[in-house]
């Protein structure tokens, strides 16, 4: 198997997230979310949406928060906790050669971005609510209080 061509997902347990959309005029858009997961989402040039449904399945049913004994036993789901989802392509950097790191791993933005957008959907189906989100392609400024701090990272091909 080739290095980085599956759909990658940092996950990161959030007391709050935010991120800030910065267009080209300057202009400033925030979506935020409370206590609950923000995702940093990379697809791969050889993802599917059956790529995507594995992740989400995963994702909304992780048993990463704490339960009334301290121990992690809760997903963001029986939280009814909220999901912020950033596109990020840089999880892709391939280091080995140079300084100048490569993305040649990513998928191109025509394919990346309906995947990325049934990411979301499906996300948002399985915990029935709108899921807040960055804007692909967009320079952006991501806020985040890691609750924990817990972070786990996931790829759609580690089944």
């Amino acid at each position: 198997m080739q290095r980085g061509i599956w759909m990658k997902a940092v996950l990161q347990r959030a007391a709050r997230a935010s991120v800030t959309v910065i267009s080209d005029d300057g202009e400033r858009s925030v979506r935020s979310i409370g206590a609950g997961l923000m995702i940093l989402l990379g697809v791969g040039p050889e993802d599917d949406e059956k790529d995507a449904d594995f992740l989400v399945r995963k994702i909304v049913n992780m048993r990463i928060f704490n339960d009334e004994a301290g121990k992690m036993n809760l997903s963001v789901k029986d939280r009814d906790g909220e999901i912020l989802v950033v596109s990020q392509f840089t999880l892709y950097a391939d280091t080995r050669k140079g300084n100048r790191p490569s993305f040649n791993y990513s998928a191109p933005p025509d394919q990346a971005i309906p995947l990325y957008e049934y990411f979301v959907a499906e996300v948002g189906k399985a915990l029935g609510k709108t899921i807040p989100t960055g804007e692909f392609g967009a320079h952006m400024e991501v806020d985040l209080i890691n609750d924990g701090p817990v972070t786990i990272l996931m790829d759609s091909k580690d089944k």
